[in-house]
């Protein structure tokens, strides 16, 4: 059992919670995440570690409320206490030589990009911070971005807040004028991870994207987060999660990714039902 230290809502569907679990926060690196279950009766989710602390024996996750379980897990409180919490899994990031990145995250995939602007900015790399979002309420991690970044900027889709448009036009404007990057760190929707590995491939800069497939054990032993990756077939909970982005094949992503999307839908207006002591489902 893994006890809920601190529980924050940055808005209705994305939360932030503090988790104890010494040992993970003892061995975890950036890029890696955790598998976790809820009760006995739930199914198991990855979830990307968005910090961690050694010292305090906590590790910070942040999610979408999009799901049965993820819905489950928004309905614990502070001191409350999640059965199953393992990790940390995947391979860490690799930030040899880099000296100057562009750090990009698009909606919930900010929870994950901020640690590696975080590690990149703690080893003396000079940062470009990228943030996009459909508008302005959903913006989360505002201050934690300026934080660790030489430059951030935020777009919008509505034009609510910060640049109007989608993360590549801000990159792409960079580029023009002069910044010089090692590598680009695009975290997010697949469209997205898609779009700047398309235009970073134009100048020639090495991308680096973390993919987050169907997972169910976590270890690469049931083959449900296979990915194509320069033609050859990666299990992205053991391979991965970071992958060459020139080397992805996004579209088999984008549509494996849709595969249960009814499944999800009807398990999560049947715990909703539950919930409200309906039995209409």
């Amino acid at each position: 059992m893994y006890k809920i230290i601190k529980k924050h809502a940055f808005n209705a569907q994305v939360i932030l919670m503090e988790v104890e679990a010494p040992r993970i926060a003892k061995s975890a690196k950036p890029g890696q995440f955790i598998m976790l279950r809820v009760d006995e009766q739930g199914e198991r989710i990855p979830l990307t570690i968005a910090d961690y602390n050694a010292q305090a024996g906590t590790v910070t996750i942040i999610f979408q409320i999009v799901g049965k379980t993820t819905t489950a897990l928004s309905n614990l409180s502070q001191g409350d206490f999640i059965l199953d919490f393992v990790g940390p899994l995947g391979t860490s990031s690799d930030f040899e030589g880099i000296k100057n990145a562009a750090v990009i995250g698009g909606g919930l995939g900010l929870a994950i990009a901020y640690p590696q602007a975080k590690a990149l900015h703690e080893r003396g790399a000079s940062v470009d911070f990228i943030a996009g979002f459909r508008n302005k309420d959903l913006i989360f991690l505002r201050d934690e971005m300026k934080s660790v970044s030489a430059r951030s900027f935020i777009t919008t889709d509505d034009g609510s807040a910060g640049v109007k448009g989608f993360v590549t036009d801000v990159l792409k404007s960079l580029i023009e004028k002069g910044a010089k990057y090692d590598t680009v760190i695009a975290i997010g929707p697949l469209v997205m991870m898609k779009a700047v590995s398309e235009l970073t491939r134009e100048y020639g800069i090495k991308t680096t994207v973390s993919l987050n497939p169907i997972m169910i054990d976590g270890t690469g032993m049931c083959g449900g987060c296979r990915v194509t990756v320069g033609g050859q077939t990666k299990f992205a909970c053991v391979d991965g999660p970071e992958f060459d982005g020139h080397l992805v094949d996004f579209d088999e992503a984008i549509a494996r990714s849709a595969m249960y999307k009814k499944d999800e839908a009807h398990s999560a207006k049947q715990h909703k039902c539950k919930m409200e002591g309906r039995l209409d489902v």
